[in-house]
């Protein structure tokens, strides 16, 4: 039986600040969008990321381990990004959703990082191996938005 090692914790945390940074990212894109179909993607994505850090907040708190709180100096540097991109580039929705198609990949190779990790309780897998399965989807139907954009 797999168990939830001190390492794993700090891994889900970690996880859980870059699903954090995401959300606030997510909502700053759709803020400054003009297109109704991008605004309503970044919206469901900033919602379907709430719920992710809500999921992985309950894992960890199963295992008797603490929750970090707040985001990452990262995800403010990349939201400042985003925010300046916006106001400079010619043509902002194509750079928020190439952005956005950047992140989706970055996080897709955490979630595989951490699910690298022997030690993974079987809850702990499957929410991740969920979590991983919508971003992967959400990539693979954000193709057609680049087509909108």
């Amino acid at each position: 039986m797999n168990t939830y090692t001190q390492e794993v914790g700090q891994k889900l945390n970690a996880l859980l600040e870059k699903t954090y940074d995401a959300e606030k990212g997510f909502k700053k894109a759709a803020e400054n969008i003009e297109n109704n179909s991008l605004k309503i993607y970044f919206n469901r994505k900033a919602e379907e990321r709430y719920t992710f850090g809500h999921e992985l907040k309950k894992e960890i708190k199963s295992f008797n381990q603490d929750v970090d709180k707040g985001g990452s100096l990262t995800g403010t540097a990349h939201r400042a990004w985003m925010d300046v991109k916006s106001l400079f580039s010619l043509d902002d929705e194509e750079s928020m959703l190439e952005e956005a198609i950047r992140g989706e990949k970055a996080s897709i190779e955490e979630y595989n990082d951490v699910l690298k990790e022997t030690s993974l309780p079987s809850s702990t897998k499957d929410v991740l191996e969920s979590q991983k399965a919508t971003i992967e989807t959400g990539l693979y139907n954000i193709k057609s938005l680049e087509e909108i954009s």
